[in-house]
């Protein structure tokens, strides 16, 4: 059996699953393919979504900024405390950084890479595509670790960073509004040793329990797995379950599905291994992310209080400052 906690009031309550509700957490059930399309509808026709013609692939109205703005204030108000380095990133990244990451390695399927026209003298040729040798960014913190790393040793207490509301891609297209293509991650990572990053991520858990109390979506944090490629990727899964390396904050939607709004993921010193980080007595880091899928969180608002904000409880407008 899993280990599912319940976050509520800042502090965490244990449960277990059974085996197949466990397994249900791990494949992100989502809502049915009818209740998808009714809420894609209902977000399209109150203008919080814009269609591109392309799934997965959306503008965001003037409402839905707002929400997604004030959602990320919220976090950002609790990232104050940790006095955090500001850094952003480009969402787009050279491939070389998403090779050495192991992201093609084990997520082939959700990869976008960046080609671009062969048009010498202005003439397109026969096979006019050229690998521009970038990628698009799918996960926000990605680029921090080689650039902090050249720095050298980090401090003695680490370093923490705020990341920013990353643009992420990943290759999934789906009619499913929940699961988009190109998104805001709000990315926070901790470097130094073992015990500096647990209890960081432990903070973080509860931290994000209070968040999403405060706006009455009742999440439960689980132990979960990424989706690894291939049969080999079964056994990576199954090690990230068994050690505990990544939680999420999984809430149950409409249709019976469920959908993760945030993570909580513990690398050990696998990254920093890779990239040459140490901590200042020259032993490799660890490292640790959390991440807030803006997107995700604004929709789960829509589809729990409704597409009209007017309408939402006041102690929901009054945690995003909506009242005005």
């Amino acid at each position: 059996a899993e280990l599912v906690v319940h976050a509520a009031a800042g502090h965490l309550r244990e449960r277990e699953l059974d085996p197949g509700s466990a397994r249900l957490s791990r494949r992100a059930s989502f809502v049915t393919a009818v209740v998808a399309a009714t809420l894609l509808a209902d977000l399209i026709a109150s203008g919080h979504f814009i269609p591109s013609g392309e799934p997965g692939v959306f503008g965001r109205g003037a409402t839905c900024v707002l929400l997604q703005s004030r959602v990320d204030a919220v976090i950002s108000g609790i990232v104050a405390e940790d006095c955090a380095e500001v850094l952003r990133f480009s969402p787009v990244v050279p491939r070389r950084l998403l090779d050495a990451t192991g992201y093609t390695r084990n997520f082939p399927h959700l990869c976008g890479t960046i080609m671009s026209l062969d048009a010498p003298n202005g003439t397109l040729v026969a096979h006019p595509v050229e690998d521009s040798r970038l990628g698009m960014l799918p996960a926000g913190c990605y680029p921090a670790y080689p650039a902090i790393a050249a720095r050298g040793p980090l401090p003695q207490n680490g370093a923490t960073l705020d990341l920013g509301d990353a643009f992420v891609f990943r290759n999934e297209p789906s009619d499913d509004p929940y699961r988009l293509q190109i998104f805001h991650q709000r990315e926070l990572v901790r470097m130094g040793e073992s015990h500096q990053v647990l209890a960081w991520r432990e903070l973080w858990l509860r931290r994000a329990g209070a968040i999403f109390e405060s706006l009455e979506l009742d999440v439960s944090i689980v132990v979960a797995s990424d989706p690894f490629f291939g049969r080999g990727g079964k056994l990576h899964a199954r090690n990230q379950i068994d050690d505990k390396l990544k939680y999420e904050a999984v809430l149950s939607v409409s249709g019976g599905g469920t959908v993760a709004l945030s993570s909580f993921n513990y690398h050990r010193d696998q990254l920093a291994h890779t990239f040459g980080l140490v901590c200042e007595d020259g032993s490799v880091a660890h490292t640790a992310c959390v991440g807030f899928g803006l997107e995700r969180i604004s929709i789960a608002l829509f589809d729990r209080h409704g597409c009209d904000v007017r309408d939402w409880p006041l102690s929901v407008l009054d945690a995003l400052d909506l009242n005005a």
